[in-house]
């Protein structure tokens, strides 16, 4: 199970981004993760026929690294470190450690 998934509200704790909040757009890999609008790059690209792409400059968003992350609380309304508990029920689910208010629901 991982921390932060995808349609996760997660805010950037470090690198030039640091302070802007966005969703998880996708996870990558084990350790890097897309939010929505943040880490913006520009790519220079080749008109392409073949799959009617046209060329030219595209902003898109780049991967961050999942340390750089941090699951926005709306209680708080800041980052929080999250934990992982077993309710009565035998799900396991993620909390936030600094009010114990589990986050998937």
């Amino acid at each position: 199970m991982r921390r932060i998934r995808k349609g996760d509200d997660v805010i950037v704790i470090a690198g030039r981004d640091r302070g802007r909040r966005g969703n998880v757009v996708r996870v990558l890999d084990a350790d890097r993760v897309i939010v929505d609008n943040v880490h913006m790059i520009k790519r220079h690209t080749k008109p392409n026929p073949a799959r009617n792409q046209p060329g030219g400059i595209i902003e898109k968003e780049a991967p961050i690294h999942v340390s750089n992350v941090m699951l926005y609380n709306p209680m708080t309304e800041k980052g929080d470190r999250v934990g992982f508990r077993v309710l009565e029920d035998g799900r396991k689910v993620r909390y936030f450690k600094s009010n114990n208010e589990v986050v998937d629901v």
